[in-house]
């Protein structure tokens, strides 16, 4: 066999069940647009009522779903979607729903130094953990009241302060530091590509 020649293979016979397995397997792009359906529509209704149970609902769906099922629908959505955004915005409030007052403690060493983000992120002072889950609430509430872009802008903000505040505390890792950053500033341009689209 000559140089660069590759040897000759006999081509492997495919039975049924070798294509059952890839056709068991879930399409990523049909995966991926049921998941930005499933969000569209969530917070298309949510917008539409009146009722404020439906609002209360939209933003207590990671506790009534698990956010177990949330990631499996959104996790793996682009950050500036619609279910990108949601997944980010929900995975916040488990967060600060999970340790209020570690967050508590991060937000006020950060406050500070984020001057803008905290009025931004319109936390009251002294920002408690009671205040902080209140905070997340009604900033995730505000997905129905129809500003979408506001509501990311909040959420980064609130994480912005919060990555700061974990800068400046002893013992902090610096991946813990960037990932907070980096869940802001998807969240931040996420808000600018909803306000490109609301001025489009």
């Amino acid at each position: 066999m000559g140089e660069g020649e590759r040897p000759h293979h006999r081509p492997i016979t495919r039975t049924g069940s070798f294509f059952e397995g890839f056709a068991e397997g879930a399409d990523p792009e049909l995966l991926q647009e049921a998941a930005d359906r499933a969000a569209i529509l969530l917070v298309r209704g949510a917008r539409a009522s009146d009722d404020a149970a439906v609002a209360d609902r939209l933003v207590h769906l990671a506790d009534t779903e698990g956010i177990e099922a949330i990631a499996e629908v959104w996790s793996g959505s682009p950050p500036d979607s619609l279910a990108g955004c949601l997944w980010r915005l929900y995975l916040l409030r488990s967060w600060v729903y999970a340790d209020p007052a570690a967050v508590a403690r991060e937000f006020e060493a950060g406050r500070s130094a984020a001057q803008v983000a905290r009025v931004v992120a319109g936390v009251a002072d002294p920002p408690g953990p009671d205040e902080l889950r209140a905070m997340i609430d009604q900033v995730l509430g505000g997905i129905a009241a129809g500003d979408f872009a506001d509501v990311l802008f909040r959420a980064a903000a609130f994480a912005r302060v919060v990555a700061t505040g974990r800068a400046a505390l002893p013992g902090t890792s610096h991946d813990d530091v960037r990932r907070m950053l980096g869940l802001a500033e998807q969240l931040e341009s996420a808000g600018h590509v909803e306000l490109a689209r609301g001025l489009g």
